[in-house]
């Protein structure tokens, strides 16, 4: 019942899409119990932060795959990789993904526990040593994985470069060079799917807690964040 209650307590939200229906629409209690504590699919194991579709239109997998951003303004295009892993491996792969960021970064807090749909808040520090985050952040491992509402982006824009781990618990690198993150990805065993489909690519539900947005205040605090 974790799952559920962190899921019925607080924060509901759905993607669907462009999907005319919800698949959890017409769910019994019964049916949503259910599927929403389901983790595993396969060997993969998702954290508490999110959940798919009840028809699994796209079924959790660990890969990663190359894409392209092209900033509106300028048109310039910057690679990306985006890659998924499993709940067991993927914070301790987050945390080794920082090491080409150099050992000064900026920080980028995102929530959206107050926010609409798809609307998020981004809190920022900058110059923080890169050692001093990552014991600050295994600190806060559990409230990262596990709140769909929470992520988190760690960049030198000096180089530049970007790893963000945002509240779906997908991993996404920006910027020139991002070869460097491939020879991580492939340490850990994270297979490249050049059709690879995330969970963002379909419906999907969120989970957060009270407790959560607690914890995120004191992170919001350890990383000298300035906050209302």
């Amino acid at each position: 019942m974790g799952f559920l209650k962190r899921f019925l307590k607080t924060t509901y939200r759905d993607s669907s899409a462009g999907k005319s229906r919800s698949s959890f629409e017409s769910l019994s209690e019964d049916q949503l119990e259910t599927h929403l504590n389901i983790a595993k699919y396969g060997n993969f194991m998702l954290t508490d932060a999110i959940r798919p579709s009840y028809d699994l239109e796209v079924v959790p997998q660990a890969g990663y795959r190359h894409d392209v951003y092209t900033d509106k303004e300028t048109g310039i295009k910057i690679p990306v990789l985006m890659a998924s892993a499993s709940k067991e491996i993927l914070f301790d792969l987050f945390i080794d993904l920082l090491d080409p960021l150099g050992n000064e970064v900026d920080v980028v807090l995102e929530t959206s526990h107050e926010g609409s749909n798809n609307h998020h808040q981004d809190l920022y520090r900058e110059h923080m040593d890169l050692p001093v985050l990552k014991s600050t952040l295994y600190d806060y491992e559990d409230l990262l994985l596990n709140d769909g509402c929470a992520g988190i982006a760690v960049l030198n824009p000096l180089i530049p470069l970007e790893v963000q781990f945002d509240e779906h618990k997908l991993l996404i690198m920006y910027g020139q060079g991002i070869e460097q993150f491939e020879y991580t990805l492939e340490e850990y065993g994270i297979p490249h799917i050049s059709d690879l489909k995330f969970i963002t690519e379909a419906e999907h539900v969120h989970s957060s807690s009270d407790e959560s947005i607690e914890e995120l205040d004191q992170l919001k605090y350890r990383l000298g964040i300035d906050f209302e």
